[in-house]
Order: C-alpha cells, then structure tokens, then sequence
C-alpha cells in the first residue's frame, strides 16, 4: 500500500522530518509536490470552487490544500493498488502505525475510506456504529458525527473515483471527506474511524498549520463571521435526529485518543 506525502516544496524541513519517521517505521513515501496558496494565481484555484459553500467562503489556504490532495489522489488512481494512504507533512506518525500502513490486508472489503487520525482537543468524541475490532490492539467504526482533519487517512479506489469526479468544490477537503452536516459525499464515502488514531497532527502538538494564517480574515469577527456561524449551527441542528435514532440503534459516542 503506497503512502503519498503532500509536501510543499519550501517545507523542505517537513519532508525530512516526515521522511525520518517513515524511515524508523520502515515505510516509504511518495512525495507529492502541494500547490502553495503563497505563489499560485488566484484563477488556478478558483475554477475549481464554488463561490460559496455550507460553510462560507473557502480560504486561499484550504483551496490549495483540496487541489494537492487531488492530485495525489489522481496519481493513486493511475497505479494498480487496491487502496492507498495519504499523508499530509505535518502530521506525527504513532509508533504503532507501521502494521496499519504497510499493507492493506487489515481493511474490510466494502470500506472505502478510514481515517488514521485524532483531530481536535484530547478526547475528542465521534459518534460511531458498527464497532468491531481489528485484531488485539485496534478497533473500527463507522463515522456518524463530524470529525475533520485531513492529515492521515486511506481511501480505496471506488472513494478516489468518486471524488475525482467532482469538477466544483464548496468545502475544504477535511469537511468533504468527515463531515456529514455539511458533505454531500459523506453518505457515498462511508468514512470508518480507526480506534485507537495512529496520527496528530501538528497543530496539536507543536508548531501550527501553514494554511492557518490563510484563514485569518474570514474568522474576523464581522456580520459575514456571524451568517456563516449561524448558518454551521442550523447544519447541526438538521443532524441531530438522525443521530438520535443511531443511538437509539447502539451506536454510541467514542473518545478517539491517539495511540503511544
């Protein structure tokens, strides 16, 4: 199962950092070269944008971020393997992740997308059902809640094709790929969590995002800050039966922790 590695090309210290844990796991990467929000036109972003979304206006960051994720999954799709992971450079690798990224022959036939992750604050909880284990150390769930991040994950082929075959965004990738409030693939991707997460990214450990400052404007407090907010919030409300009746099935909220 090849690793793809979306690599800005003035992150050289990133790549070298990424490079020596997959060299002390035993796992090669296969860099992809990030389009830089910094130096490429607007135009060569915005064609593949909506002008707006779910939740608002897209940052230039985020725009760029989807496009490099693209183009790895397109070089995915132009190989033979069965599934694929993709990494983006800022993400810390577990020391227990080298058996779940080696080889693809833990995943489940039908599972077209797992994400490696744990975004957010310590314990983040993600609404889960089908939860069986995985051997004696990991466990699976199918995710019913939102839980962003797009630093570790796999996808199968069937997944790539799919998202492949969007011509317009209105979502930043993360949100697209593990947010059903927002996500009109969420439902056709199906996204499993995997218990416990065997990747954090930075931001939560150390130094921040590079796409962060992007953002910065469009979470200024102002009149647009608050629409869009409202606008998450009504989102939220919408998924709330449904999840009710998920619990009401045994699905239960899960704490993901990242594993030593």
């Amino acid at each position: 199962m090849r690793c793809y590695l979306i690599n800005l090309g003035r992150r050289p210290d990133r790549l070298a950092a990424m490079s020596a844990q997959a060299q002390a796991l035993g796992l090669g990467l296969e860099r992809v070269e990030a389009v830089d929000a910094a130096s490429t036109p607007s135009a060569g972003l915005d064609r593949w944008f909506a002008g707006s979304g779910p939740l608002g206006e897209i940052p230039r960051g985020d725009k760029a971020c989807l496009i490099s994720h693209r183009a790895a999954w397109e070089l995915f799709l132009n190989g033979a393997d069965a599934h694929a992971v993709f990494l983006e450079d800022d993400v810390r690798l577990s020391q227990m992740a080298a058996p779940m990224l080696a080889s693809d022959i833990w995943i489940p036939e039908g599972v077209k997308v797992v994400k490696l992750e744990h975004y957010g604050p310590p314990g983040q909880r993600v609404l889960l059902t089908d939860l069986h284990a995985m051997g004696e150390d990991f466990q699976m769930g199918r995710m019913l809640s939102r839980h962003t991040g797009a630093a570790a994950y796999i996808l199968n082929r069937e997944a790539a094709q799919l998202l492949l075959a969007q011509t317009r965004f209105d979502l930043p990738v993360d949100h697209l790929l593990f947010n059903p409030n927002n996500s009109d693939l969420f439902a056709a991707l199906s996204p499993w969590q995997l218990l416990p997460a065997i990747a954090r990214q930075e931001q939560f450990v150390g130094e921040k995002s590079d796409i962060e400052d992007t953002r910065k404007g469009l979470r200024a407090f102002s009149p647009g800050y608050v629409r869009r907010e409202l606008v998450r919030f009504v989102y939220d409300l919408k998924l709330i039966p449904r999840q009710i009746a998920a619990l009401l099935g045994g699905a239960r909220f899960v704490a993901v922790k990242t594993a030593g």
